[in-house]
């Protein structure tokens, strides 16, 4: 059990010694892991069905007879989903460090819910865009108050490979929307204005599953201790570890390492932007990783429909045939490479995952503007470049989730999942006005501009990159609630 300090007159006052943190790390696997990643790390597979249904349904908004949109006005909605992302994830950041981690994975998920379903009831471009950003705001919260959560539960063994597998399920919610888009976009089911509208339907049927799935997961601990409230974060690792003894596992009873902090309510926005600066050398590691993939990836996937399109004459509703594959070499990179993260470690992982993806996506680039590439081989080798790409990008989420101080664990994941996905959201404009031009050379400059930015946050990483594997996130980044 915790050692606690009488209870103080003023929280904000108090110091307490708690070992809860090193009581959580010291857990097995177990069934309660599993249901924290499958209840929470589903806001990965919304995101990916998202992202795809808009990607999957370019054609489909084109030829609708309400919408009519052309390749620059879809670039314009995705990029309103992407700034929706970025203002939601800074402003519910801040909310989940000073509210907390349960209260906000239920709000960001309503909002979700509720604006994904709009989306569906849309009348023109502004209707459309104004949905499409409410519902990014939604995801955007999520990301954070969900990393955090996620970051905070986990044992430091496992934390790597779980957090880059949960983020590659974003890809499953890839299949799943690549696999919806061919049902709603079949003529024969749905009519060209009404398929499109049941496929945002789907996303907030699934969120109205998620919200139940939710709610026996318990408030972080860590968070708790640290905000005023350690005797509900003792009750909570109690009930964990009780949870653990009744599915048969001996646990181990000490004693563990001990932490000395001072309680607070919250932490000043002062101190939040106080603490990045004298984290300044992480913190340019974070943005570079963050705003790399984020144009990566956003780039070249929103307007992959696009591209076979116009260029390979593939009919709108078969688009997620292609898909398909291409979502499976994103899932299984994080799943098959994750574990080096935390063995070989996150530096010379990090590195070597983007330099990789960059080199083979300049490569591919080539071939495309070459004209050697077939719809199949362009697909085939896209599953090569983000096979190692898509664990990059887990990898840029998981850095900037475990290398700042508890207390501004949710607002700094937002802060550089919006400056990163900021920067990002200029990509499916910029590559919906090049496909429009019909070039293959000015195509081709900005898949070099995607590579260019890959190569060089793989540098920075590995020069000053953090080695935070198998470590406690204390023993990472001190609290600032620690005591001397």
């Amino acid at each position: 059990m915790s050692s606690l300090a009488p209870a103080p007159t003023r929280p904000d006052e108090g110091i307490i010694e708690t070992d809860v943190s090193a009581r959580l790390d010291r857990l097995p696997w177990g069934r309660f892991h599993t249901l924290v990643v499958l209840a929470l790390g589903i806001t990965w597979i919304l995101d990916g069905l998202e992202v795809t249904l808009a990607g999957a349904l370019a054609g489909a908004l084109r030829e609708s007879p309400t919408l009519r949109f052309t390749n620059a006005e879809i670039g314009l909605a995705t990029s309103s989903y992407l700034a929706g992302a970025v203002l939601g994830a800074i402003w519910f950041g801040w909310l989940t460090d000073r509210l907390g981690r349960k209260k906000l994975f239920f709000v960001t998920l309503a909002v979700y819910l509720a604006a994904t379903a709009a989306t569906g009831f849309s009348w023109n471009l502004w209707s459309f865009c104004l949905f499409r950003f409410l519902t990014g705001a939604g995801i955007g919260g999520e990301y954070t108050a969900i990393n955090s959560t996620i970051q905070e539960l986990i044992p430091a063994r496992a934390r790597g490979w779980t957090d880059l597998v949960i983020n590659g399920s974003f890809w499953l919610g890839a299949v799943l929307g690549a696999g919806a888009s061919l049902i709603v976009l079949d003529p024969a089911l749905f009519g060209p204005d009404h398929g499109w509208r049941a496929a945002f339907l789907l996303g907030a049927f699934l969120g109205l599953v998620i919200l139940l799935l939710r709610t026996w997961i318990p408030e972080s601990p860590r968070w708790l201790m640290t905000h005023g409230r350690a005797g509900e974060a003792e009750a909570v690792v109690a009930g964990i570890e009780e949870r653990f003894r009744r599915e048969g596992h001996i646990l181990s009873r000490g004693p563990f390492r001990m932490a000395r902090l001072r309680q607070r309510r919250h932490t000043p926005l002062a101190e939040v932007f106080s603490t990045l600066a004298r984290y300044r050398q992480r913190a340019l590691v974070g943005l570079s990783l963050m705003a790399a993939q984020a144009f990566f990836y956003n780039a070249i996937f929103f307007t992959y429909g696009l591209i076979l399109i116009d260029f390979y004459k593939v009919p709108a509703g078969a688009i997620g045939w292609y898909i398909l594959p291409f979502a499976a070499g994103n899932f299984f990179g994080p799943v098959v490479l994750g574990r080096l993260f935390d063995t070989l470690g996150r530096k010379p992982m990090i590195a070597l995952t983007y330099g990789i993806s960059g080199l083979l996506l300049a490569l591919s680039g080539l071939l495309f503007q070459q004209q050697v590439l077939t719809a199949t081989t362009l697909t085939l080798s896209w599953m090569t470049v983000f096979f190692f790409a898509s664990a990059a990008a887990s990898s840029a989420y998981l850095t900037v989730s475990e290398v700042f101080p508890l207390e501004i664990r949710a607002l700094a994941i937002a802060v550089f999942y919006a400056i990163g996905t900021g920067i990002g959201a200029a990509g499916p404009a910029l590559f919906g006005l090049l496909i429009e031009g019909q070039s293959r050379e000015a195509i081709l400059g900005g898949y070099l501009v995607a590579s260019g930015l890959m190569i060089a946050a793989g540098i920075v990483a590995g020069i000053w990159g953090v080695a935070a594997e198998r470590r406690a996130l204390e023993e990472v980044a001190t609290p600032l609630a620690a005591a001397e």
